[in-house]
């Protein structure tokens, strides 16, 4: 997408459209989590740290988000306030509703699916976020399964991510992404980490050990152009992973309200995770601040890693 295009559709932040324009870092998030994964103004505060991890370790942050219809590829203060402020009156915007959402000129927070969208059509590859959807419990009676996986099948972006989120069928939903082509790696580990916990019990095709090993990986997709993306796991901190069985207890329990009450679609997740926090006395919210707050660590790392590769001159034979 060139300038004028992009300028016509989108509006993008300056910093975020230099840095992209001089071959600089740049780091994806979305706008859901600000919205519909915290409190105000909790959720304002912890998106503003997250974006200053990112800028602190060499990465511009580009919050994305949908306000008056208009697609905004890197959010201001004001904006990113204005977001927090009108938290779940947003509409959770997945790439299905982005038509809807532009025409009727609408404020949406995007999920997973729906930022991939729009970092992809800007040139941003990669993308953190807490956890990306999956295929839900009993899905293959129901076929609840979240768009971020087909997403993820169709569009070059590299998602840096605690895993799955632990209310979902994390071996069916893996099972889905190697459907899809999806190039699934787990981050200084064999395991695939389950969010509130460091291992899922399942073991993952590729294992990456630093920043630079993760932009080769990047890299080697984006220039065969498979147009698939590429996920990249990272455990949660140690030290918040000890709570971790005490949340599995709560999110079991939590289904079963979800489903005695026939929670389903989209307001199924929201629904989840406000109950599992409302049932381990907020232990469950702390963890996920802290492994989007190491996510954002690691994807800022793995950004410049990206930038410096992608800036280097091709290796030339000698024959």
């Amino acid at each position: 997408m060139d300038g004028k295009e992009c300028s016509r559709l989108l509006k993008v932040a300056p910093n975020v459209y230099h840095a992209l324009k001089n071959g600089n870092a740049v780091v994806a998030l979305e706008s859901t989590i600000i919205s519909h994964g915290m409190p105000y103004p909790q959720n304002l505060e912890t998106a503003k740290e997250v974006e200053a991890i990112v800028k602190q370790n060499g990465a511009i942050p580009a919050t994305i988000a949908v306000l008056d219809g208009v697609p905004c590829i890197g959010l201001d203060d004001e904006q990113l306030e204005r977001l927090a402020k009108l938290g779940s009156n947003a509409r959770k915007t997945a790439r299905r509703d982005i038509p809807h959402v532009i025409a009727a000129h609408e404020n949406g927070a995007t999920t997973v699916s729906a930022t991939m969208f729009f970092a992809s059509k800007v040139g941003i590859s990669v993308f953190v976020t807490g956890g990306i959807g999956g295929v839900h419990r009993h899905g293959e009676q129901t076929m609840d399964i979240s768009s971020d996986l087909t997403e993820l099948g169709r569009t070059p972006v590299a998602v840096i991510s605690a895993g799955v989120k632990s209310i979902l069928d994390i071996p069916k939903t893996l099972e889905y992404l190697e459907t899809q082509g999806v190039t699934v790696a787990a981050y200084r580990t064999n395991d695939f980490p389950a969010f509130f916990t460091e291992s899922s019990g399942c073991q993952v095709p590729c294992r990456l050990d630093t920043p630079e090993e993760c932009a080769r990986l990047i890299n080697a997709n984006l220039n065969v152009r498979l147009g698939s993306g590429i996920l990249i796991a990272v455990p949660i901190p140690k030290e918040h992973a000890a709570y971790g069985h005490f949340i599995e207890s709560a999110i079991t329990r939590a289904l079963k309200e979800a489903n005695d009450k026939q929670v389903t679609g989209n307001a199924a997740t929201p629904f989840l995770l406000s109950r599992v926090n409302e049932l381990t006395g907020g232990a469950s919210l702390a963890a996920n601040i802290a492994l989007v707050k190491n996510n954002a660590y690691v994807g800022a790392k793995i950004a410049v890693a990206l930038a410096n590769l992608r800036r280097s001159p091709p290796l030339r034979s000698a024959i």
